[in-house]
């Protein structure tokens, strides 16, 4: 095993102070009690233990997001994609969609790519927690990559929803910013909504949270009573409908279709990035090549890629019966919502998916971390998010969890910060797994306990 490995299975390092993150998210008078409010209905979201990454491994995500962004960009994939897509993806304004997230299980030959997400959750809250997990390491800053810039992540995030208002505006100048879900007070992350809209009033644009079924298409703009006398100029999109088709969403599919609202994340990334079906052709190696797609990409998507295939009745009894080997995901699917490992199936289960709009995808084991619960030394799986603007990473974070796929239920599991270690050469051995940070090597490198 690498560093990063053997530090993840066996360094119990507690690295999370409450008070340096309330600092982190706490940054506004608004903003008072959201940790206090967390810890009683979210009291999984956060874990105090880092994830550790090899710097090889932050290397390769890189080339792979990059290499499934260039095969995006290409008109023949666009047009392969599109011609399944709704409507309303068929429009291109500009924008490219904001916290677009790339999610990983990271294995011993690298990393494989397990989905694409284009309303991906968590960017704010992860740079809040990765910023109080910083603070309390400062003696192992030795260890820590330095490349990241956690300082300024939040102006990155300005300035990434600024981009998508400038691709479709132009030199005019944004005023107002709506950020919508349904009923987005109770949603999970509705924490994460009151930490953007003080952000962007921070940065001196009109910002507010409001449902989108209250939303008006009059007058050839957009409103919402969240945002009195001021029409919407662009909406952070967080809803689920990703075509936007629901009755509901009426007046929000009205503006979009005009280009009167800036809309992102919008249908048609969504149809181009995070449609399961889409993971088919970004492993058929064969196609990718008539495309003209680079030996070197072909070669990190196939390594990259896990195995997708449709489910049809037609091959019904073959994906049975290596249904162990599987995992079950609905082709507009997110949050792992109605997903199932092939080896948890039950034939309701199983009747359900025959139905249609299912893929299976090669089951890639996610890796481990070790945490303290409540004093005892527990394996919790990991997967890997980058989210990324453009085809660039702007943040890594991690989410340890027990079960078939992320959750926030599970003690000492939750949103983790991720550090990428440098290539250092002559580090001391880290312990055996297992072994607790205050009986090995790494005691002094990463054990804090804050």
């Amino acid at each position: 095993m690498n560093l990063a490995e053997t530090l993840n299975l066996g360094c119990l390092c507690r690295t999370l102070n409450p008070d340096r993150l309330r600092k982190q998210l706490e940054t506004d008078p608004c903003l008072q009690g959201m940790l206090d409010g967390l810890a009683t209905t979210h009291p999984h979201l956060f874990s105090e233990t880092a994830v550790f990454v090899d710097p090889g491994m932050r290397a390769a995500l890189g080339q792979a997001i990059a290499a499934i962004e260039r095969v995006v960009a290409l008109p023949a994939y666009q047009q392969l994609v599109l011609a399944h897509a709704p409507e309303t993806a068929q429009h291109n304004f500009g924008p490219a969609s904001v916290f677009m997230g790339y999610d990983f299980h990271l294995g011993e030959d690298g990393p494989r790519l397990i989905e694409i997400n284009t309303n991906a959750g968590g960017a704010l809250l992860n740079a809040a927690l990765a910023r109080a997990h910083r603070e309390c390491c400062e003696p192992m800053q030795g260890l820590m990559d330095a490349s990241g810039d956690l300082p300024q992540i939040n102006q990155t995030f300005v300035d990434m929803f600024r981009a998508e208002w400038q691709a479709q505006r132009g030199t005019q100048p944004l005023r107002s910013i709506l950020i919508t879900d349904d009923a987005p007070e109770a949603q999970y992350m509705a924490p994460e909504f009151a930490l953007a809209r003080q952000l962007f009033i921070a940065h001196g644009i009109t910002a507010a949270v409001g449902d989108a079924s209250e939303l008006q298409w009059k007058d050839g703009a957009l409103w919402h009573p969240a945002l009195p006398g001021v029409a919407v100029d662009l909406v952070y999109n967080r809803l689920t409908d990703f075509s936007l088709s629901e009755p509901s969403h009426a007046a929000l599919r009205s503006a979009y279709v005009a280009g009167a609202a800036v809309v992102t994340p919008h249908p048609r990334a969504h149809a181009l990035f995070a449609d399961k079906r889409n993971l088919i052709t970004l492993g058929n190696d064969a196609l990718l090549a008539s495309w003209g797609v680079s030996t070197e990409d072909r070669r990190v998507l196939q390594a990259v890629v896990p195995h997708t295939e449709l489910v049809t009745a037609e091959h019904a009894d073959a994906l049975w019966a290596k249904r162990r080997q599987l995992f079950f995901k609905p082709v507009a699917g997110y949050g792992a919502k109605a997903a199932y490992r092939g080896d948890k199936l039950t034939r309701g289960v199983w009747t359900n998916i025959l139905a249609g709009g299912f893929i299976a995808q090669a089951l890639v084991p996610p890796s481990e971390r070790l945490v303290d619960v409540d004093g005892v030394p527990t394996r919790l799986k990991l997967d890997l998010r980058a989210y990324t603007y453009r085809g660039q990473v702007q943040l890594l974070a991690a989410r340890t969890y027990t079960g078939q796929t992320t959750n926030f239920r599970t003690a000492g599991g939750g949103f983790s910060p991720v550090v990428v270690l440098p290539a250092v050469e002559g580090l001391s051995p880290a312990p055996r797994p297992g072994v607790p940070a205050s009986e090995g090597p790494c005691a002094t490198a990463a054990g804090a306990v804050c």
